[in-house]
């Protein structure tokens, strides 16, 4: 398996992406990783670690901003380390990308470099949240701040296939977010999607879903428009730190509490773990026909070798290619009704 680091694209690149490539193949010895950036800032920073028969680096000469615009970084930024890494991928060099650079410009150079897999009109972004019982699959969380019905159809068979192929979730079921449970609620988007969604007996369709049921872990695939999902992505890591914040402070200023935190560390550091974005690695882009996965700007080594670790597991699945037959067996069933 190869896969593809954008090496300059992170907050902290390439010592992060580095590292999280030496992480990885310490993990998985299968995996043949391909840096790409800089050549000799790489190598540099590559040698500070030792000899890695399986690490390659692709010269690059350019580096893209988190500030860059993604028609800029396709039009003026040709020999970028993104555009490189995406390059060899649409030449099938590599099996898969991992970049923790600017998410518009991977969204834009993969989309159009790339390409969208046949019915999918707009690629969506996925993230997993921790629940109480499960990891539960949203999307989009970003990709597109405007919607139609259609595309929530296209996230709900996308992340379906996702949950069951890489999270291991038999019949997954399917819900859409909204302000209330009833088919009538919610804006012309939701009431609309509702109405195909359930026309389908492709997937396991249950109606909408309450943000408040949310975290219960009953659902697995929750759909949205990217707006939406954005917002709730970022309220979510909000009240994740300030919860720890709070909690670290109330502790502090009692003595009973600090005596009574060190008998729940364990728990603690579990639950800490729990909702730990560096888990999970990155957010996959579904709807494109490679693989391709978003990390966060800041994303710690870590991070970064489980996100090559998610683009293997997402690869060997065959993900792309289940979601392009769902798909076309969805069209073809909507034409014989």
């Amino acid at each position: 398996m190869k896969i593809v680091v954008d090496a300059m694209g992170g907050d902290f690149a390439p010592q992060h992406e580095v590292l999280g490539a030496i992480e990885a193949l310490k993990k998985d010895g299968e995996i043949e990783i391909t840096l790409v950036g800089k050549k000799d800032v790489l190598e540099k920073e590559l040698a500070k670690h030792g000899r890695f028969s399986k690490i390659n680096i692709v010269q690059a000469t350019e580096v893209v901003s988190m500030h860059d615009s993604p028609t800029q970084v396709l039009r003026e930024k040709k020999d970028s380390s993104l555009n490189v890494a995406v390059q060899l991928l649409k030449e099938g060099k590599v099996d898969a990308l991992v970049s923790a650079g600017n998410t518009g410009a991977v969204l834009a150079t993969s989309i159009f470099t790339i390409g969208r897999i046949k019915n999918v009109e707009r690629p969506a972004i996925v993230a997993v949240f921790p629940t109480l019982k499960k990891p539960l699959v949203i999307l989009d969380i970003g990709a597109n701040v405007d919607c139609k019905p259609k595309h929530l159809l296209q996230f709900a068979v996308m992340g379906e296939v996702f949950s069951e192929k890489v999270l291991a979730v038999k019949n997954p079921v399917v819900r859409i977010l909204n302000i209330g449970e009833e088919e009538e609620k919610g804006n012309e988007l939701t009431t609309e999607a509702y109405k195909l969604i359930k026309t389908t007996n492709i997937l396991n369709f249950q109606g909408n879903l309450e943000p408040k049921h949310l975290l219960d872990g009953e659902t697995d695939v929750v759909v949205c428009d990217g707006f939406i999902g954005n917002v709730l992505l970022k309220f979510g890591e909000c009240c994740t730190n300030t919860i720890f914040k709070m909690i670290k402070e109330g502790v502090k200023k009692n003595m009973l509490a600090t005596i009574g935190a060190i008998f729940m560390l364990p728990v603690f550091k579990a639950l800490r773990k729990k909702v730990d974005y560096d888990e999970f690695g990155g957010t996959l882009l579904l709807g494109v026909k490679k693989v391709v996965i978003i990390a966060h700007g800041s994303a710690s080594p870590k991070a970064i070798c489980n996100a090559i670790l998610e683009a293997k597991k997402v690869k060997e699945n065959k993900v792309v290619e289940l979601i392009e037959e769902k798909l076309a067996a969805n069209l073809e069933e909507s034409k014989l009704q």
